[in-house]
């Protein structure tokens, strides 16, 4: 099975709407793909 990642720098919007996409792309194409999505920071916006 084929593993697709999707990187940017914190996870929060880029990464996991590439990830929606391509995931329901994939389905619709009858593709068997596994997808995730990460970032690159550990730090999230509001948090010290």
């Amino acid at each position: 099975m084929t593993r697709v990642l999707f990187i940017c720098l914190g996870n929060i919007c880029r990464s996991p709407t590439a990830e929606a996409v391509f995931c329901t792309r994939a389905e619709v194409a009858g593709l068997q793909v596994t997808v995730d999505s990460c970032g690159t920071g550990n730090w999230h916006a509001g948090e010290p």
